[in-house]
């Protein structure tokens, strides 16, 4: 995949590895306003973000945007299988950025929009751990989850006013990580839309800087889920 950006410290080897997956019909530049805030907050952080591999629906013909799944005849019953047929690819795409820039999977995260986020929730659902955190902004599980990642957390992200992706989706994917004892929080900026708004991009950071994985919490407590005594 064509690498829109990539930034890297000014000094020194990346302690982190931000991968930023933009929104259905665009390209990896458009998370710029994403990449730079993060890059400001983390400046030992390597922040890339990709163009997605395949054209765009409507741009076949020649057209600049991207897609990392058809939307062409989308249906419910298909779209899980659209979304896993993208992730052999960008599985082994975040594997090959951690070995060339040295992070590990702990230290990586996955921020996606709308598409993007879909898709980084699907990846970190099948691939538990590839990376220590998810910042899915506008996104939504496209099914029912058999399990939780117990070595990432999911950061949903999520306009009250979205007219693409409504905010009801992010709720149940809370949901549906809660009752499988998976850590996840959920921030809705009201009055915003289906964008990668200044309000949910600080939530982000904030989530970034002061959330503590629920495993940390167990780790010090002794606890685990599904082990004797857990509750």
């Amino acid at each position: 995949m064509n690498l829109a950006i990539e930034w890297l410290p000014a000094q020194g080897a990346p302690e982190q590895l931000i991968l930023l997956l933009h929104g259905w019909g665009a390209r990896g530049d458009s998370m710029a306003p994403l990449a730079q805030a993060l890059r400001l907050a983390f400046p030992q952080a390597a922040v890339l973000a990709p163009d997605a591999p395949q054209p765009h629906d409507e741009g076949a013909e020649g057209g600049s945007a991207r897609q990392w799944y058809s939307i062409t005849g989308l249906t419910p019953a298909n779209w899980p299988d659209r979304v896993a047929q993208t992730l052999p690819s960008l599985h082994q795409w975040v594997q090959a950025q951690q070995q060339r820039l040295g992070v590990g999977e702990a230290a990586t995260c996955l921020a996606g929009f709308s598409q993007g986020a879909m898709v980084a929730l699907a990846l970190a659902l099948q691939h538990d751990g590839i990376a220590g955190r998810v910042l899915a902004f506008g996104g939504a599980l496209t099914q029912q989850p058999l399990a939780a990642p117990r070595h990432t957390t999911v950061h949903l992200l999520h306009g009250a006013d979205d007219d693409w992706v409504d905010v009801d989706a992010a709720r149940q994917a809370l949901r549906s990580l809660a009752e499988l004892e998976g850590d996840a929080t959920l921030d809705i900026a009201q009055g915003v839309g289906h964008s990668l708004h200044p309000a949910l991009i600080d939530c982000a950071l904030h989530r970034l800087r002061n959330h503590i994985p629920l495993r940390t919490w167990q780790a010090a407590l002794g606890s685990v889920p599904g082990a004797p005594g857990h509750d």
